[in-house]
């Protein structure tokens, strides 16, 4: 345990204590589960009064997430963004999260606006929804008509909603500094999990953030009809509060109300997914939430995006990076698919390259002879995933975030139209998209940083050069190795060392029977009387062996001792050996 995780779990006693109720209630249901012991499956609940032993692993860990609240709810959907740290089974049963949270009350909604917005709500709207239309984890939602009458959503926090999120993020973080210690964990990645899911989380609660989120997706598609971001007033926006167009749409996810309007759904299918490859391969700048309650259809089939919280940026070098993975299954190149895995991920010091080759080599061949039309993306995607997680391949996030957002598109276009293959689309654009990387303005670019980079390299290089060859000249000139894992083969040597002298030492104390002794039994002294002629008459003293204590007697306590310890510590670098490798091949 490190020290450290100690004060973040103390300073939130009563909540780590409930956390930790809850988890060992799901992890103990887990445990009989996996014995499978019968007698016990009827013990442990969930809230509603269901048998926990009879949901899937990745089940009961949704069910724990749910009841652990909203912050938590919160971790488990960015979770379900990540198939490459918990798999594919556990991120798609994330994906059922939803936040039940209850709504504030009139007066604490209120309070929060005239407190941010500097000014009664009176002189602000001229009619304000007492009961909100959704409450999610962070927030609120409720209608509103300012004074001007334009109809318009407002988004605000809950009460306090910030210190019970810091407080459970404080609470995670000891956590995950405990969990780094159990190898069961260890492929989760707990510390850097939680660190990624703080950032994420901290930025979800700056309505700011959103507000300007929306401003540059207003400006970036303020020429294109076929699309409607909602305008934004700025003026009644702040960290806390978020007031918006509202816009009067269908969600995809209703589709019988579709239906009633007689949208096109192959073409709605057809568009959103071109704007989206416009949004990343165009813009590097794409809306990184597509499911189905976030996008709307208003008449004309024009596509109307909402919250944009969670967002996705790319630069030029990922932008290639995502080109070439493209080409590479659309065209069943393994190898291009193989150097991209590998230059985008952290690669454990023991990954087999060749290895990982060949099992790309047959995830390539499963799919290149089968028709595009036949060709699911997301499940090309998730098998990949499947082959990162397996290797322990840890992709940055930006990247895991991009190519989950194109899975939940590639699923929401089939939900529209049966018949939509994202695969297919991306092949037609192939050729654009590699027209446009080689095309005039982004090879300029590329040189310009170039330029750059080797002038402050010439800028750079003499000085440095001139510094180092000055210390070797005054005799100031140090090298300074790194040696890696060293620290626990020392430690090794020298207990074994140890361990060595001590047996050797505690075998001269036997021998020499150094005292204090046990068993110590001195022989006994009798008279005795020689009946020879030529002997004296006086009788003789003779010592007489105790022969039932000759083979336990004059053992030195001190070389006993040490010789026990020297056993004991030799065990112990034995089973340290034994749990970390082999003798014969390092750490």
């Amino acid at each position: 345990m490190r020290l450290s995780s100690i004060p973040q779990l103390y300073r939130n006693m009563n909540r780590g204590t409930e956390i930790f109720t809850v988890l060992s209630r799901y992890g103990l249901a887990d445990w009989i589960h996996q014995l499978n012991l019968d007698f016990a499956k009827g013990i442990l609940k969930a809230k509603d009064g269901e048998l926990l032993s009879k949901y899937s692993r990745e089940a009961r860990i949704r069910m724990a997430i749910s009841d652990l609240g909203p912050t938590f709810i919160k971790l488990g959907q960015i979770l379900s963004t990540r198939p490459d740290i918990v798999g594919v089974e556990l991120a798609d049963e994330l994906k059922k999260l939803q936040a039940d949270v209850p709504a504030d009350t009139f007066e604490a909604v209120k309070k929060t606006l005239e407190t941010e917005l500097c000014q009664p709500i009176e002189s602000i709207f001229a009619r304000f929804d007492v009961a909100p239309i959704a409450s999610a984890s962070i927030g609120q939602v409720h209608l509103a008509e300012l004074l001007n009458g334009k109809t318009v959503v407002v988004k605000v926090q809950h009460a306090a909603i910030e210190k019970k999120v810091n407080e459970d993020l404080d609470i995670l973080a000891g956590f995950a500094s405990l969990a780094e210690r159990l190898p069961e964990f260890a492929p989760y990645r707990p510390a850097t999990t939680v660190a990624e899911f703080q950032r994420a989380l901290r930025r979800e609660l700056d309505y700011g953030r959103e507000e300007r989120n929306m401003l540059q997706f207003a400006a970036q598609y303020s020429d294109d009809k076929t699309v409607l971001i909602p305008a934004v007033y700025s003026e009644y926006c702040t960290s806390r509060v978020l007031t918006m167009e509202y816009v009067e749409g269908v969600k995809l996810s209703q589709r019988e109300a579709l239906e009633e309007m007689e949208v096109d759904f192959a073409e709605v299918a057809r568009r959103g997914a071109e704007l989206y490859v416009s949004m990343i391969f165009d813009h590097g700048f794409y809306h990184a939430d597509p499911h189905p309650g976030n996008i709307l259809v208003l008449p004309g089939d024009v596509i109307g995006l909402l919250d944009f919280g969670m967002v996705g940026r790319i630069d030029d070098r990922l932008r290639e990076e995502m080109e070439d993975l493209l080409v590479g299954l659309t065209s069943g190149d393994a190898d291009m698919l193989s150097s991209v895995i590998m230059r985008w991920g952290t690669l454990p010091k023991e990954l087999d390259d060749n290895s990982l080759r060949r099992e790309i080599s047959d995830f390539i061949g499963d799919y290149a002879h089968r028709p595009l039309e036949k060709m699911n993306f997301g499940e090309v995607i998730n098998d990949m995933f499947k082959i990162i997680r397996r290797y322990s391949i840890a992709l940055p996030p930006q990247v895991a975030m991009l190519l989950k957002t194109m899975v939940m598109l590639d699923g929401t276009g089939r939900l529209l139209d049966p018949e939509f293959n994202l695969v297919q689309l991306l092949q037609k654009h192939r050729r654009r998209i590699m027209m446009k990387r080689f095309s005039p303005r982004r090879r300029l670019r590329k040189w310009t940083r170039f330029y750059r980079e080797m002038e402050r390299l010439a800028e750079v290089a003499p000085r440095r050069l001139s510094e180092m060859l000055e210390q070797v000249r005054t005799g100031r000139f140090d090298v300074h190795l790194d040696h890696r894992m060293l620290g626990p083969t020392v430690n090794r040597l020298v207990t074994g060392i140890v361990a060595s002298s001590l047996f050797l030492g505690s075998a001269l104390m036997l021998s020499m029977k150094v005292p204090p002794l046990m068993f110590h039994h001195p022989p006994r002294i009798e008279q005795s009387v020689d009946d020879s002629p030529e002997s004296p008459t006086a009788p003789q003293p003779r010592l007489v062996e105790d022969n039932a204590y000759m083979g336990m007697r004059d053992i030195s306590i001190m070389g006993m001792s040490g010789l026990i310890i020297s056993f004991g510590i030799s065990l112990r670098l034995l089973l340290a050996i034994n749990k970390s490798g082999h003798l014969d091949r390092p750490e």
